[in-house]
């Protein structure tokens, strides 16, 4: 048991019973190590993520790293925006469901595991196929150090303003958001650095 996954469990106060159900049909696939990632338990297979416990207002899920990858035979699995590629979730808003699902919740595990093995892996978009919002496009062609800038941070911390800038409905609220950025860019950080 990991301690901080421990302290998780206990501490919970919104589907605490349903997280315990949820661990102890995880940890009963003994190749899974329970450790605790992002504030949450994550169940790791050789190091690497297959699945996390977690909760939400209205629902308690399991969230499968790579979940795109599983077959989802049942049409159980969430995408949780249209702007996650890998991670689905399976959703949970009571107790019965989370038992009367147990045997589809051990068998997508074992294939989420059966996929890490294979070494399989999500194709995922590229930085180019992100939307570039007009804005900052016009923020980019006025002002070469920006764009210098912008083009030497991660793939990740790219998308993750192309993404934040384009989420915004109103183009006034685009562009106060790249302005109120533009510093963190040249600075080399990230949205959330």
């Amino acid at each position: 048991m990991n301690e901080q996954a421990e302290r998780f469990f206990e501490k919970a106060k919104q589907w605490k019973e349903e997280f315990h159900v949820l661990r102890k049909i995880v940890r009963e696939n003994k190749s899974l190590e329970e450790d605790y990632k992002w504030m949450h338990p994550c169940y790791t297979f050789q190091g690497q993520n297959i699945v996390l416990i977690h909760g939400f207002k209205e629902y308690c899920a399991l969230l499968f790293h790579k979940g795109a990858l599983l077959k989802d035979p049942k049409k159980i699995l969430v995408q949780q925006t249209k702007n996650v590629q890998s991670a689905r979730q399976i959703r949970f808003s009571n107790m019965d469901e989370i038992l009367k699902n147990r045997s589809i919740v051990k068998a997508y595990i074992k294939e989420a595991i059966q996929n890490e093995k294979a070494g399989l892996k999500v194709e995922m978009k590229t930085t180019t196929e992100f939307e570039m919002p007009q804005e900052f496009q016009s923020a980019l062609t006025e002002m070469p150090d920006l764009k210098t800038a912008f083009y030497r941070l991660t793939p990740g911390r790219q998308r993750g303003y192309l993404l934040y800038f384009s989420s915004a409905k109103q183009a006034k609220t685009r562009m106060d958001r790249i302005e109120k950025y533009i510093p963190k860019i040249l600075e080399n950080k990230g949205l959330n650095d």
